[in-house]
């Protein structure tokens, strides 16, 4: 089966071709950068990578024509770049999601899935203390969170109009040791405390609900190759967390780590961590690992890379 990957050089994209490969696809990644910039996710090399530019149609047009995939995913977008510049990332956002839409449309691509978020929701107290479902009206106010909330509204229009096969994922805190945009904050004090540096954040109180990179390409890997997913949306979920309690779980692999925080509080500011994924998990059989055996991964990851000493399970 031939796999077309939009934006497949980022954050996730690599791990998710590792995985096609892995299960004998054919994989061709279209991206502007032709080669990953993180040291943690190197492009598997049966891919084939083509440069191209989402917010063009030519391009994905071009890639569709060329590729023939049986299916697409549209992993290309702004995340938490959109406060800064609301053109460029507007374009990225809304224009090149309708452009993967229209071109699968126009090529016959049998398949599609993009990516959606957690943003749409939201802040939790919208919801009080129960889990968020994908029936849930969508309070998202940022403008990623807008964005998102009409890439949804987009593809029910064509699936409605064109009975296409469109699948959204809504990914939510992705976390690894190699994230730079969106929500960082846990990745920093992982990170950071990893390499024996001092860590300090605002808010010890602030909820994550929290997703290995590893995960979300597993997760993404299955709804991409399914042939007749029940739904159109899918919560990927994720594990609820505070910084400050993620702050207790690094200290017990480094006791000896600098993490402060300027203020308690900060739960009822918090966006949508209480997250119903029953439905993601019935269908694709979706068990994430422990908090702490990914939190263990990321340190040591990270050490590794930085040539420090691994740090044993305890």
């Amino acid at each position: 089966m031939s796999v077309l990957v939009i934006g497949g050089t980022g954050f996730i994209g690599p791990r998710l071709m590792r995985r096609l490969i892995e299960r004998r696809e054919t994989v061709v990644c279209m991206d502007l950068n032709t080669t990953p910039a993180s040291p943690y996710a190197t492009l598997p090399g049966q891919a084939t990578v083509i440069r191209g530019d989402v917010t063009r149609f030519g391009d994905v047009m071009r890639a569709v024509i060329e590729v023939k995939p049986d299916r697409l995913i549209n992993l290309a977008y702004g995340l938490g770049a959109g406060e800064g510049n609301p053109h460029q990332v507007m374009r990225l956002d809304v224009l090149g999601m309708d452009n993967c839409f229209e071109a699968a449309r126009l090529g016959g691509v049998k398949r599609v899935v993009y990516a959606s978020s957690i943003a749409v929701s939201g802040q939790q107290s919208h919801f009080g203390d129960r889990q968020v479902t994908e029936d849930d009206a969508t309070y998202g106010t940022s403008q990623y969170a807008v964005h998102k909330i009409f890439n949804e509204f987009q593809a029910k229009k064509y699936i409605k109009n064109y009975a296409m096969s469109i699948t959204g994922v809504r990914p939510a805190n992705v976390t690894g040791p190699d994230k730079v945009r969106g929500s960082t904050d846990h990745v920093t004090l992982m990170v950071d405390a990893a390499r024996g540096k001092p860590v300090q954040l605002p808010r010890k109180g602030f909820m994550r609900l929290l997703i290995h990179v590893e995960d979300i390409a597993e997760v993404f890997a299955r709804v991409l190759l399914a042939d007749t997913p029940r739904h159109d949306l899918y919560n990927s979920g994720g594990i609820p967390v505070s910084l400050g309690e993620l702050a207790d779980i690094v200290r017990e692999f480094l006791p000896d780590a600098q993490i402060t925080f300027e203020k308690d509080g900060g739960r009822d500011e918090s966006g949508n961590y209480l997250v119903d994924n029953s439905r993601l998990c019935k269908e694709f059989g979706i068990e994430y690992p422990p908090l702490r055996t990914r939190v263990l991964e990321i340190i040591n990851d990270v050490r590794r890379e930085a040539g420090l000493p691994l740090i044993a399970l305890r």
